[in-house]
């Protein structure tokens, strides 16, 4: 697959977004997340894309104005100032901005999830003639279907974090620290062309490009929302890696990620030096038939809850209800995510998320066991969701690597 987008990408990402803007009675969205502005315009430089419900989009651009013009596949303009950015606005989309004294004030949908309340505060100051609302349903939904250019790259990284996990494992030996063993894959993914991190939407929750983990370190909780956090280097950074030496016949998270050309994939494998506890490779098996339940089930129309609820039934048939995704208050209440442009997109495997899947979906499938003291194991997937079913984008071979 070409890492050219073709033609007419850009323009059916906007027909979507108009589609929904129409439906909810909004009369414009104003982007200005940078992965949302890349997403509509084809470019990431600093500025705000208003998507009209008729009518042609704009990137208004503080920086680069350049660079922009030479990237943007949307009507592309200088942001002349942002305290006249509301009369450049109204200028430019009077039916969306209609002058104060008109008495109008038409909804104008943003990305409220992820704005800055200070940005919020004086955009309603500079933009007095709109009541500026949430529109972050509206983008997550439109950006969870993928085209086949955005498979095309989720699969690229895919085959980029295979191959570079495999020359990681080639060098895997014990007494390796984490830190060592990272290093090693995460040159195998940047000399593929890996960007060098993956982005997350939620608040304050960062990510490196994965986790790499062994024993007790992996079961060690943290901040991130996630099943495995990882001891991590410092308190600065309280997750992932640490320098810990891995040991044999204990449990090694390979949680890695990849982003190509800004589409992650997101993969876990399970390894050991040696041989697991009866108990910890009993609990493997059981994530490993927990993923195969969720195959069965992954196609269209099929909700993210009732794959979820499956998988919290599977675990406590095993008894593992307690382990299951985390430990104790701990544990996450999710099965999987979808996967993009950032690594929480939606739809979430978690109750709640009742809009059943479609083609075009593809989401990473985690299921996992902490065990204090112990270690985490489990595998994970990501899955497009197929007119019939659902393909594996995922490349690395599905066993125990036991080394």
């Amino acid at each position: 697959m070409s890492n050219v987008p073709p033609n007419g990408e850009w323009s059916e990402r906007v027909g979507r977004l108009q589609e929904k803007l129409a439906s909810a009675g909004m009369a414009g969205c104003l982007v200005t997340q940078n992965v949302g502005i890349y997403y509509f315009s084809g470019s990431m430089q600093a500025g705000y894309v208003f998507v009209p419900a008729v009518g042609e989009p704009t990137f208004y651009v503080r920086r680069s104005l350049v660079r922009a013009l030479e990237e943007s596949k949307i009507r592309t303009t200088e942001l002349l100032s942002f305290r006249a950015f509301g009369e450049q606005l109204r200028a430019d989309y009077p039916q969306s901005f209609p002058a104060a004294e008109a008495g109008e004030r038409p909804l104008v949908g943003s990305d409220l999830d992820v704005m800055p309340a200070q940005l919020y505060l004086k955009l309603g100051e500079v933009v007095p003639g709109a009541r500026i609302v949430d529109a972050s349903t509206l983008l997550r939904t439109v950006r969870s279907v993928k085209s086949a250019y955005e498979i095309g790259r989720i699969s690229e990284a895919a085959e980029v974090v295979a191959a570079a996990l495999e020359e990681g494992l080639a060098a895997l030996k014990s007494g390796m620290t984490e830190l060592e063993l990272m290093a090693i894959i995460e040159l195998g993914t940047r000399r593929r062309g890996h960007i060098g991190l993956m982005r997350m939407r939620g608040y304050n929750q960062e990510i490196m490009t994965g986790i790499v983990s062994a024993g007790e370190a992996a079961a060690e909780p943290s901040y991130f929302d996630g099943p495995a956090g990882g001891r991590g280097l410092s308190p600065t950074s309280p997750k992932s890696v640490s320098r810990r030496p891995i040991g044999r016949d204990e449990p090694i998270l390979l949680d890695l990620g990849c982003c190509i050309d800004g589409y992650v994939i997101d993969q876990t494998r399970t390894a050991v030096i040696g041989q697991l506890s009866p108990e910890l490779e009993a609990a493997y098996r059981v994530s490993e038939a927990i993923i195969r339940q969720t195959e069965r089930s992954l196609r269209p129309g099929a909700t993210p809850e009732q794959l979820y609820v499956q998988a919290l039934d599977a675990a406590a048939e095993a008894g593992l209800a307690g382990n299951f995704m985390g430990f104790g208050k701990d544990q996450v209440k999710f099965l999987g995510h979808g996967i993009g442009l950032e690594i929480d997109e939606w739809p979430v495997l978690a109750r709640g998320f009742r809009d059943p899947l479609e083609p075009g979906m593809t989401l990473a499938v985690e299921p996992k066991f902490t065990f204090p003291g112990q270690g985490v194991v489990g595998i994970e997937n990501t899955y497009l969701v197929t007119e019939n079913g659902f393909r594996t984008l995922t490349k690395s071979p599905e066993r125990l690597l036991a080394l």
